[in-house]
């Protein structure tokens, strides 16, 4: 994430923080945005919540641009970032501020009972990865909550373009209204019902 980008996503979840609710991010990775939604939930006493499987989406797996050889478990042959995850939160003194949900985001997003005051969308970048976010989490933003989706590209020579369709669906809805863009990071706040 570029820091023009980081410093919005930190703007946005210190604003969201001040709803006095959960802050969940979907696709942790190793943990560079987490601690920035880390930051501003400690900061607002709130918690950070990150959802991932710790294996790696589609453009990090052998023989992908994004594959870090340094990541894959030597013991099960697969890609295992929490331990990277767990090192990276330790090294920021953020550990007791992040609840790490280990698991698929459609599977966690089901048995999710409450309200959220900001969720950032930065998983799988397919469309059945990218909806499945959207559709599992979105209901979950509280009125007045932001919504934040990584990685939208309105030109596909840019970048993959899930998001992107992610973003305008959501725009579409009628729940959401943009509030800030920062190169290929958008913040939407909940305005009205529904996804």
């Amino acid at each position: 994430m570029p820091e023009g980008e980081g410093l919005a996503l930190y703007a946005a979840a210190a604003e969201a923080a001040a709803l006095g609710l959960p802050l969940l991010e979907v696709g942790t990775y190793c943990g560079r945005s987490t601690i920035l939604l880390a930051d501003a939930a400690r900061a607002a006493g709130v918690t950070a919540l990150t959802v991932d499987h710790h294996r790696g989406s589609e453009e990090q797996q052998p023989g992908w641009e994004y594959h870090d050889p340094a990541v894959v478990d030597p013991e099960v042959g697969r890609m295992d970032t929490l331990p990277t995850f767990r090192r990276t939160l330790h090294a920021a003194g953020l550990e007791d501020h992040v609840v790490a949900l280990v698991g698929r985001s459609p599977q966690v997003a089901a048995v999710w009972g409450g309200k959220l005051g900001f969720v950032f969308i930065d998983g799988g970048h397919t469309d059945e990865h990218a909806n499945g976010d959207y559709e599992g989490w979105a209901p979950h933003v509280a009125e007045g909550g932001l919504l934040a989706i990584h990685d939208v590209f309105p030109d596909p020579a840019h970048g993959g373009q899930a998001p992107y369709r992610v973003h305008l669906r959501a725009l579409e809805s009628g729940a959401f209204t943009e509030v800030s863009a920062t190169d290929s990071l958008r913040v939407l706040r909940r305005t009205g019902a529904g996804i």
